[in-house]
């Protein structure tokens, strides 16, 4: 009895949270934190031997709150402030430009694509969509291909790393609440995109190619070059993206049980700048370098929209995290037997993500929400291992991407900046966000029986 209502306790909850947020269009970060403290005082009265008193549900949410900001906070900002002078600088155009003379301007979708994956790795989907949204056309028309192709090829390749890898908010707030190593997290999830983007770009190509939309681009490559002036140098545009991942990447070789280089202070020290707050910060000055001097009065401002955009993602980061420190406190890994006897594995993550994705439109709630859920389940469900934690990551992240459709943003950008209809737009986004999703669950699901 005490199973059947502690699950039937969490599923209205979430129905709550999906309706609050998408029919009565409330913000989630009130949302959530409404539906933690009510599920917690809840429970306290329902079963007042597991459950929690009053004061101690609020102290909960205070805590969960808290910690989350402590570890994944300034991370969040920095990389914010980052993607947002990527754009302004043109550096995004940089690094575009460096991938399109890489394979050639006659596979220009593959090009569009790769952009889109690196892209989305500092910059969130939809504002990168925006910011390359220009060469798409541009592209096309060069390339005599329907916009539609190019534009579905783009979405994929910036919502695959947007979705699977650090330091965008989602998956970063998903490896601080379930505990996963950052640096094997973006590792794994960079080469895990990969197929992702591969799929979506075999998909642009085979179902998109189908709804023919003309380019009518208003400007070409080098007129977009123009509009910027001149632009930042292609290992100085890569440098603030790059380096706090490589940084970040050798700091958790060198943490590996057997400590290949010694506790020493070289160790302490690769420690310290690897340590993705200071590899982030570290970046934020690499970009800050990109700013010419004619724009150097436009910094601080540019740092502020940076530091502003980030707030309302921390909030419902945040937010997330109280509700997952409720759950925490409630006795469900006591009652998932029947889950963990199941099978299913990675699935029960990715499933998860997956309606509440289809349900509210926002791929980082969905991450966010299923963590909570998830982390007081890994260790009875067996996900203790820093590769497994990984996976679950990613399993989740996944499951995020089925499918953007209409009360998704991200659907509405893609198709405004795209001229597609909306059926069309359920044809090419819905559906390629769809493969792409269970592409990679299936991946997953693979190397989780080897784990």
């Amino acid at each position: 009895m005490q199973t059947f209502l502690l699950f039937a306790t969490i599923i209205i909850a979430v129905v709550l949270m999906v309706l609050a947020i998408s029919k009565l269009k409330m913000h989630p970060f009130i949302v959530m934190l409404v539906i933690a403290m009510v599920v917690g005082l809840f429970w306290g009265v329902v079963d007042p031997a597991s459950g929690l008193t009053p004061t101690e549900v609020v102290n909960q949410v205070k805590s969960g709150f808290g910690s989350i900001m402590t570890s994944i906070g300034i991370v969040i900002l920095c990389g914010t402030i980052i993607g947002t002078i990527l754009e302004k600088t043109g550096a995004a155009l940089t690094m575009a430009n460096a991938i399109l003379k890489l394979v050639g301007e006659k596979n220009s979708v593959v090009a569009i694509g790769a952009m889109g994956y690196v892209t989305g790795i500092p910059v969130f989907c939809d504002s990168g969509f925006v910011v390359l949204s220009p060469i798409s056309r541009a592209l096309a028309q060069q390339s005599n291909v329907s916009l539609a192709v190019m534009g579905t090829a783009l979405s994929g390749g910036l919502y695959a790393t947007h979705c699977l890898v650090p330091p965008t908010p989602g998956p970063i707030a998903m490896a601080g609440t379930l505990e996963a190593d950052l640096g094997l997290t973006i590792l794994v999830g960079l080469i895990v995109s990969v197929p992702a983007v591969i799929v979506a770009i075999l998909y642009a190509k085979k179902v998109a190619s189908k709804i023919d939309i003309p380019a009518n681009s208003e400007f070409t490559l080098e007129e977009l070059q123009a509009k910027y002036g001149k632009l930042p140098g292609t290992w100085q545009s890569f440098a603030p993206l790059l380096l706090p991942i490589i940084l970040i990447g050798i700091a958790s070789i060198v943490d590996f049980p057997s400590k290949p280089l010694g506790t020493g202070v070289l160790y302490q020290i690769i420690m310290c700048v690897g340590n993705p707050v200071v590899a982030l910060l570290i970046g934020v000055f690499l970009a800050m370098s990109l700013i010419p001097a004619e724009e150097k009065q436009n910094t601080l401002n540019w740092v502020t929209q940076g530091v502003t955009d980030s707030a309302g993602i921390l909030a419902i980061t945040c937010a997330g995290s109280s509700f997952g420190a409720i759950l925490k406190c409630m006795p469900i890994a006591d009652s998932v037997g029947a889950l963990v006897n199941s099978g299913l594995g990675v699935l029960i993550p990715f499933i998860i993500a997956m309606i509440l994705k289809l349900a509210m439109g926002a791929s980082t709630v969905a991450m966010i929400t299923t963590a909570g859920m998830m982390a007081p389940m890994m260790e009875v469900m067996g996900f203790t291992s820093p590769l497994a934690k990984v996976i679950v990551v990613l399993a989740i992240g996944a499951g995020s991407m089925v499918a953007s459709h209409a009360n998704d943003s991200y659907f509405w950008v893609v198709s405004q900046f795209s001229d597609m209809k909306t059926d069309e737009a359920y044809k090419c986004q819905t559906g390629m966000t769809a493969v792409m999703g269970i592409t990679i669950i299936a991946i997953l699901f693979v190397i989780s029986l080897f784990v």
